[in-house]
């Protein structure tokens, strides 16, 4: 929910942006890219610093049990890519809104 309302509230205030690019001839998926990228690598970033501090802390927890289990830390990316996945799809659908929407309104808006 909170990715969701961080995009909701960037394509809201970039709508103006969104009309202006769409009358000088971008295409809907050059919109989307813009905004995709910008997010994508905040999130590959939060993932990078995470994933070997959540690693390292999950091995030190499992050491002061009895009976010990290994972690993977492919288990770690994997979970990385989820996030990752599913910001893209949060990302996507709500820019493609922004980009299928008339410029003329866009435009018109305070």
């Amino acid at each position: 929910m909170g990715l969701l309302g961080v995009v909701s509230h960037t394509v809201a205030h970039r709508t103006k942006e969104i009309g202006i690019r769409k009358v000088l001839g971008a295409t809907i998926t050059q919109i989307v890219a813009t905004f995709t990228r910008d997010f994508i690598k905040l999130i590959l970033a939060a993932s990078l610093i995470a994933v070997p501090i959540a690693w390292y802390a999950v091995t030190k927890w499992l050491e002061n049990f009895a009976y010990q289990t290994e972690v993977s830390w492919w288990l770690f990316g994997l979970a990385g890519l989820l996030v990752v996945a599913i910001a893209g799809l949060t990302i996507g659908y709500q820019s493609i809104k922004a980009a299928l929407a008339n410029p003329v309104d866009s435009l018109r808006m305070d």
